[in-house]
């Protein structure tokens, strides 16, 4: 949960300040951006991300949302697929069988991105089922 909000923090940072296009968003082997992201949709995957882990910690019981127990259970489901689809990747420039490598993106998605989406997936999966 806490990483949740620490990568929402993230991206609002990047919404206010601006992300740089070598590290935070994938690139073709030439250098140039897969594409160019806004701040409002910067800021939306923050939101995702808080309201991500707020489903977490209402499943967990750390936090009161309001909601039924099969609706957390359900949600934080979800939030497990959407970091193991992420973990996955789309077989060219995210995740475990990304084809392009040699980029300043695709290293740090190796090395950091994909294996803490995968960790963010084992956990909601944890989570999901206590």
């Amino acid at each position: 949960m806490l990483v949740l909000f620490c990568l929402a923090a993230v991206h609002v940072y990047w919404a206010l300040r601006g992300v740089g296009t070598t590290v935070g968003v994938p690139s073709r082997p030439d250098g140039t951006p897969v594409f160019h992201p806004g701040r409002v949709a910067t800021l939306g995957v923050a939101v995702a991300l808080s309201i991500a882990a707020l489903l977490v910690a209402g499943r967990a019981q750390l936090v009161d949302l309001g909601l039924s127990p099969v609706v957390l259970h359900v949600a934080v489901w979800g939030v497990a697929a959407a970091f193991g689809v992420r973990t996955v990747g789309e077989f060219r420039y995210v995740g475990l069988f990304k084809r392009v490598r040699g980029t300043p993106f695709a290293r740090w998605d190796t090395r950091l991105f994909t294996p803490l989406c995968a960790a963010i997936a084992t956990a909601a999966v944890v989570v999901a089922r206590s």
